[in-house]
């Protein structure tokens, strides 16, 4: 088993090692599925918000074009 100190940090394979020994895979699998799951979601709502910001600039545009071309009435 891998001593704990308190200004001692452990690296991935040994607190892989760890958890194997102690017969925690399935919550070790867990674990990393909840993360990737919450990685995803934070970085699809990141892309949702920034898709927006640019559907709300395009519709500000088309609004602008709509302004100036209602300012310039042509007679037919």
């Amino acid at each position: 088993m891998v001593p704990l100190h308190r200004k001692e940090f452990l690296t991935v394979n040994e607190l892989t090692q760890l958890i194997a020994q102690k017969g925690d895979l399935a919550h070790l699998a867990l674990f990393l599925w909840a993360s990737s799951s919450s990685a995803l979601l934070v970085w699809s709502l990141r892309e949702l918000v920034s898709a927006n910001r640019r559907f709300d600039a395009f519709v500000s545009e088309i609004a602008n074009l709509n302004r100036l071309f209602k300012g310039k009435k042509t007679d037919r």
